[in-house]
């Protein structure tokens, strides 16, 4: 029987595991997966600069899917206990870009200890936040009687959740969202929660609340275990040895060894259909047209790009997809001698730095979202990890702003200075830096989201395009989420199963959350 021809758009978590799956679990397909970049593994892809390797916005392995589970475990095996002492991790020699690669022969997770706290006030607060005393003396007496009252009314008077900040008050009062959340998420989507529906918060917040923290506070002090636990309240999670970029390396590996393809810097420009079918892909190489034909199309392309390469698509339909807004990332590593925070955890780190993984920034005088400490997320990333600390600074800015047109020296220069502002370095310290710019790095819940029903009614009448992924879905969907759109897509593709309701119900469910960003 002549195998069926699939084509994948897009090189990144969800694409890899479609083309994984489908050649792991039937010979009948052959598969092609386009990426329009030189990398593998989209915005999960690790840089590798200098010895030093940067994770582009952080990944928590760490999922409530028995399948996710299986399929990392599958790739690369989990092992050790929670630890940051280099030595009991067995590090390799200092690593060097030029010399033999030991990601090849050392295919491992780690198992890492979950650090994330907020920096407001020059001082750090659990996220999420917790009942601790320490999270009370940092507050005052002033604001903690307020933060009490303000919960204690949340809970009685409840806001109707047409917004983001509704969602977010009704969960933890106006004076704990004013302090923790409000800013920030304005930092993050450059609109003020008010503006932002409440779909946000239900896809990535869903679950976590005051009251939501002391049941698990209570379970821990009584040993209490339920088995349930809300995401952002677990305590430990994997890690690829060389950051996430490794495993999705590996998978590209897996699926071409099963003989897949993948052709890297093929931009897909248009999309050719006829009735109710896709039928071929325009790809952009190197400023040639190349059609790419199939009988299957599988889309992880931001639905706005994927709209705009179709033909004869009804106005109202176009104008959705125009006007679905997405909010883009810039990241600056820097490399210093060491940081001026200080370990006050009871936490052993390598030198002693503060044990988070990443801190977020609630300071409202700083354009900063996010500090990122890859020595903690692992010491492989680092190349002398010893006597060296290689942080990522994290900003959120839309394409072709002010902010995002710097050069890489202007860039670098405001983020460094931001951190020599709240005294976290000092000048003297700074030994190298390096900026990467990520474009539709977050699909954003305004503007014409409230009508994206409407564009998936639309696409769903082409019986041959699955759309997956976070962009693919123009959802805020954590890594495992999108890979389980593809496991739902290669069901339904060796089922022949034409009803896509199952895809495109990933993540709607009331009890699934994690934080980030």
């Amino acid at each position: 029987m002549e195998k069926q021809k699939i084509v994948i758009i897009g090189a990144g978590p969800a694409g890899l595991t479609a083309g994984y799956e489908l050649l792991k679990k039937s010979k009948n397909y052959e598969v092609t997966i386009l990426e329009e970049s030189k990398e593998i593994g989209g915005i999960s892809r690790t840089v590798k600069y200098k010895g030093n390797r940067m994770d582009i916005g952080g990944h928590r392995f760490f999922s409530k899917d028995e399948d996710v589970v299986q399929f990392w475990n599958e790739i690369m095996p989990m092992q050790g206990k929670p630890s940051y002492d280099d030595k009991k991790l067995g590090r390799v020699k200092t690593l060097s870009e030029n010399g033999p690669d030991p990601e090849k022969e050392d295919r491992v997770m780690l198992k890492r200890q979950r650090v994330s706290r907020i920096y407001y006030l020059k001082k750090f607060f659990d996220y999420p936040i917790s009942m601790k005393f320490q999270t009370f003396k940092n507050m005052g007496i002033s604001r903690t009687f307020i933060a009490g009252c303000s919960y204690l009314k949340s809970t009685v008077i409840k806001k109707n959740e047409d917004s983001l900040e509704n969602f977010y008050i009704n969960r933890f009062g106006k004076k704990l969202y004013s302090m923790f959340f409000e800013k920030y998420t304005e930092k993050l989507w450059g609109r003020h929660p008010s503006q932002i529906s409440a779909d946000w918060g239900s896809q990535r917040v869903k679950g976590l609340s005051i009251s939501a923290v002391i049941k698990d506070m209570f379970k821990k002090v009584f040993h209490m275990n339920s088995g349930k636990v809300e995401t952002s309240l677990i305590e430990e999670f994997s890690y690829p040895k060389y950051g996430p970029g490794q495993l999705w390396e590996t998978v590209a590996n897996e699926f071409t060894e099963l003989g897949g393809v993948i052709l890297k810097e093929h931009k897909v420009v248009k999309i050719n259909q006829k009735n109710n079918k896709i039928v071929s892909l325009i790809c952009d190489v190197n400023g040639k047209d190349k059609e790419i034909t199939g009988d299957i199309f599988i889309s992880s392309m931001p639905l706005k790009d994927l709209i705009n390469g179709m033909n004869n698509v009804p106005k109202d339909i176009h104008d959705i997809a125009v006007g679905l807004p997405y909010r883009d990332f810039v990241t600056v590593g820097l490399l210093v001698k060491k940081l001026n925070l200080k370990n006050e955890t009871n936490i052993k780190t390598l030198n002693n730095i503060v044990p988070d993984c990443w801190i977020y920034v609630q300071e409202p005088d700083v354009k900063l979202g996010r500090i990122q400490i890859f020595n903690n997320w692992s010491p492989y990333m680092v190349k002398d990890v010893e006597h060296t600390v290689w942080i990522g600074l994290e900003y959120f800015c839309n394409e072709n702003d002010d902010f995002w047109n710097m050069s890489d020296k202007e860039c670098i220069e405001f983020a460094t200075n931001e951190l020599l502002k709240m005294g976290i370095i000092d000048e003297k310290n700074v030994l190298d830096a390096h900026r990467e710019k990520v474009k539709k790095a977050y699909p954003a819940y305004f503007d014409t989201y409230d009508q994206i029903d409407e564009l998936i009614k639309y696409l769903n009448k082409f019986d041959n395009l699955y759309c997956v992924g976070r962009n693919g879905q123009h959802r805020y969907n954590n890594m495992d989420h999108s890979m389980v759109t593809s496991f739902e897509t290669v069901k339904n593709i060796i089922n022949n199963t034409k009803d896509k309701t199952n895809i495109w119900n990933v993540n709607t469910e009331k009890e699934y959350h994690e934080e980030k960003k």
